[in-house]
């Protein structure tokens, strides 16, 4: 018997296959088999249905959760990581929201220490696609949430899609706080066309634009351009960005903020 058990079907193995992968992040298909006590050939289909679903990554030899150009982390991975400097750069950007505004909250794991400290900041209205943002804020008196549907995806545990793209234009909101997965060369970009699409949509919906992103996306690739960082009023970082990278963006007109550190 495997330590997770080799008699669990199919479900319950991939379950603990993504637990596994999530938690570690990384894992070798020979550990996995180990793990789980079946062929390497049933390990592979598992990985490439956990990969289809979003859960990871299959790479050769095993499976990661980490992101690449083409592939966004798993919501669970990406809320795991840089958490002080979320917490940090989402501390700077509550200083900027005013009680009363309408504000959209996106799905990122970025935005979520945001959305938590929202109620203690007054009474909003929060728009957003996050099913996470929508639970937290569930019972917060004084915040009014409006939850776009769309298609559910579970590994961004969020709303995303040409529905959810059109209900968000039909609204009008004060502030749009989001995040990107990469910034390079004066542009931000995200490994899911379907989050490019909804990401989009809340700039055009949004008076005023904040990008919320820590540095380690800074230099880092990914598959679709989102926008350039001039379309954005101000861009939130935190202290761990190169002082010339800073200052780069400065240099091409680009309102940035570093957030201090804890």
């Amino acid at each position: 018997m495997s330590e997770h058990g080799g008699k669990a079907g199919p479900r319950a193995r991939r379950s603990g296959i993504a637990d596994l992968v999530l938690q570690q992040g990384q894992a070798s298909i020979d550990e996995l088999v180990s793990a789980f006590g079946v062929s390497q050939m049933t390990i592979h289909r598992d990985l490439d249905e956990l990969e289809r679903e979003g859960w990871l990554r299959k790479v050769r030899g095993g499976a990661t959760a980490a992101p690449s150009a083409v592939f966004e982390s798993n919501a669970r991975w990406r809320g795991s990581t840089m958490l002080a400097e979320k917490r940090q750069i989402c501390a700077a950007a509550l200083l900027t929201a005013e009680p009363g505004q309408v504000v959209i909250v996106d799905d990122s794991s970025t935005a979520m220490p945001f959305a938590k400290g929202l109620p203690e900041r007054g009474a909003f209205t929060v728009i957003t696609n996050s099913l996470q943002v929508i639970n937290e804020l569930t019972g917060a008196p004084e915040i009014q949430v409006i939850g776009l549907g769309g298609v559910y995806q579970a590994s961004f545990n969020a709303f995303v899609g040409m529905f959810t793209a059109d209900m968000a234009r039909s609204l009008r909101a004060d502030v749009a706080y989001i995040s990107a997965s990469a910034v390079d060369n004066g542009q931000c970009y995200h490994q899911s066309q379907e989050e490019v699409l909804v990401k989009r949509a809340f700039l055009e919906s949004a008076r005023k634009r904040v990008l919320l992103v820590d540095h380690s996306k800074f230099g880092r690739q990914a598959l679709y351009r989102l926008a350039p960082l001039t379309d954005f009023d101000l861009v939130i970082s935190d202290s761990g960005l190169p002082e010339a990278e800073s200052q780069a963006l400065r240099a091409a007109g680009i309102r940035v903020e570093l957030a201090p550190g804890d």
